[in-house]
């Protein structure tokens, strides 16, 4: 997998050139090497791209990312089989325990409330509800029967944002979160995918409409890495502007902790589906878990 983060704004075309993306930019074209790229956004709605291109970024397993109107996420560009073991793989994906899914259902909500905390601790906000939280964490039941994700939840967000942010208002603050968690799950996605694995068989998301459950299992405990961004950039700002949206996506190429080590977020990633992936198919009892503090590479 590449390294490098691609935001298209200005664009009127995009071309495969040997084994590079062209962008076309009226008289100037511009290179990059495929094998270069992580992430691909193009955000100007007017662009064209090609075929040969499309099947090129598959081929390297690039998250290409396709924005609306409205410059949030619309569409992800992801190869059909991404792996020479992919039948193998979801065979076994099928079969998982539901039992061992419970249980891990109960462990990553665990550490999604403790990476949660941990942005309290680091913003320093109210210990008092840092410390229900952890009692949220200490009460966690088999496959979070009590719901404790959800109101850990409603506290963290309302901690952290102000008494009166309420999820999914339309509003800078979660315009940034839906854009920011977008990004991520298509990061998230990509790499499923190249493991020769679906999204759409998740541990605890089920929807039947919903393409990516795996992926939104996946995401949770990556989830406090945006809102701490939003958090420290975007809470006095009145719009969702063009720079905030780049900063997102670049979010993607920093460093955090995996297994008391620094890893690129995507090779974090990697570490915690490969982790997953073992611990569900019965290999290992023991699941590698980021921390939410970013540095840079």
């Amino acid at each position: 997998m590449g390294h490098r983060v691609i935001y298209v704004e200005k664009c009127e075309y995009l071309r495969l050139y040997l084994d590079n993306l062209k962008v076309m930019v009226k008289d100037n074209d511009i290179l990059f090497p495929i094998s270069d790229i992580q992430i691909l956004v193009i955000d100007n709605y007017q662009s064209n791209i090609s075929v040969p291109l499309i099947n090129k970024l598959t081929e390297n397993n690039v998250c290409t990312i396709i924005c609306g109107v409205d410059h949030l996420p619309k569409s992800y560009i992801l190869p059909i089989n991404g792996n020479f073991a992919t039948s193998g793989n979801i065979n076994k994906q099928i079969s998982w325990e539901k039992e061992r899914k419970a249980l891990l259902h109960s462990i990553i909500v665990k550490y999604k409330i403790e990476n949660q905390i941990e942005i309290l601790k680091q913003n320093n906000k109210s210990h008092e509800v840092i410390k229900k939280l952890y009692e949220f964490v200490d009460s966690i039941e088999l496959d979070d029967r009590t719901n404790r994700e959800g109101l850990a939840a409603k506290m963290y967000f309302r901690e952290l944002f102000g008494s009166d942010f309420i999820r999914f208002d339309d509003d800078v603050i979660n315009a940034g979160l839906n854009y920011g968690y977008s990004i991520f799950r298509s990061l998230i996605t990509s790499i499923i995918v190249a493991k020769g694995y679906i999204a759409n068989i998740g541990i605890f998301h089920k929807g039947k409409q919903n393409m990516f459950n795996l992926s939104d299992d996946i995401i949770e405990v990556f989830r406090p890495i945006v809102d701490d961004f939003v958090y420290n950039t975007m809470r006095d700002e009145i719009l969702f502007k063009q720079e905030h949206r780049e900063k997102l996506i670049q979010l993607t190429n920093k460093k955090i902790l995996i297994d008391s080590r620094k890893q690129t977020i995507a090779n974090a990633i990697n570490q915690y589906l490969d982790s997953i992936f073992n611990y569900l198919d019965g290999e290992t009892n023991r699941v590698l878990f980021p921390l939410p503090i970013i540095y840079d590479l």
